[in-house]
């Protein structure tokens, strides 16, 4: 072999192995699967050039799916209040159901954390139009929105007493601060048991070798918690007692035992 063929093949070859790492290292950070690249040695003598490519398994491949989650602290509550006005006519349904918008919006305003989001609001009519069921209008809406722990109780004895208020919903946020924190803890915990469970398996095999191939995060994210009707209903709601946001990891491993 030439030594100009000699060049052109490195050329190829270091040219094919930094697109294939450029690649990687691209997935790494949109947050899809991890590929660790290696390249495979050649001679240059070789007929077929060297490429790198994800590392292949000389021995036995254990797929592992691994699932973390723990409780995250909460800082707030998101709400969702149902807002509703009933009369002979429509529009004395819908005028009816504006002042009770105005007055808790009024109620509201140093309670919530930011704005309000009220949708707009709609009517239907009910009753059978007799004497003792007359034919009536029925207009509701929603406020959402989102309060400080220090408000909770306040929030809920505020829908209490409010004419064609109802709370719908109360659901608890994680912290934004404390979310980040866990979610390094949990895919540690994930690694560290994705990495015994390989070891065990290989040992039982009676192998003693053990290599990561992938990491691939097929799920995670906060799950709030929603509470129910009865518990909102109890004379004194208090934040301590309620039930902390979930944060899950799950991870896809790939080990090869030899």
């Amino acid at each position: 072999m030439t030594a100009s063929m000699i060049a052109s093949m490195t050329a190829f070859v270091t040219a094919a192995i930094t697109r294939r790492i450029v690649c990687s290292r691209q997935r790494r950070r949109s947050g899809s699967a991890v590929l660790i690249p290696v390249v495979v040695g050649v001679g240059l003598g070789a007929a077929t050039p060297a490429l790198a490519s994800a590392q292949e398994c000389r021995g036995t491949l254990l797929e592992l799916q691994v699932q973390e989650s723990a409780s995250t602290a909460s800082d707030r509550f998101r709400f969702s209040l149902g807002l509703q006005a009933e009369a002979s006519s429509k529009a004395a349904a819908m005028e009816l159901l504006n002042q009770r918008l105005d007055r808790a919006r009024q109620d509201l305003k140093p309670l919530v954390l930011g704005a309000l989001n009220i949708p707009a609001p709609r009517s239907y009519s009910f009753g059978g139009g007799s004497a003792s069921s007359p034919k009536l209008e029925r207009a509701s809406t929603n406020v959402r929105g989102e309060v400080s722990r220090g408000n909770y109780d306040a929030l809920i004895q505020l829908a209490g007493r409010s004419p064609g208020v109802r709370l719908q919903g109360m659901t608890s946020l994680a912290s934004s601060r404390g979310g980040v924190a866990l979610e390094d803890q949990l895919l540690k915990q994930a690694l560290k048991e994705g990495r015994r469970r390989a070891n065990v398996t290989a040992s039982a095999l009676g192998l003693g070798r053990v290599d990561l191939l992938r990491i691939n995060q097929r799920a995670g994210g906060v799950r709030p918690v929603a509470y129910a009707e009865a518990r909102m209903s109890k004379p004194a709601f208090r934040p301590d007692e309620a039930p902390k946001p979930m944060r899950s990891l799950t991870l896809g491993l790939d080990y090869c035992l030899r």
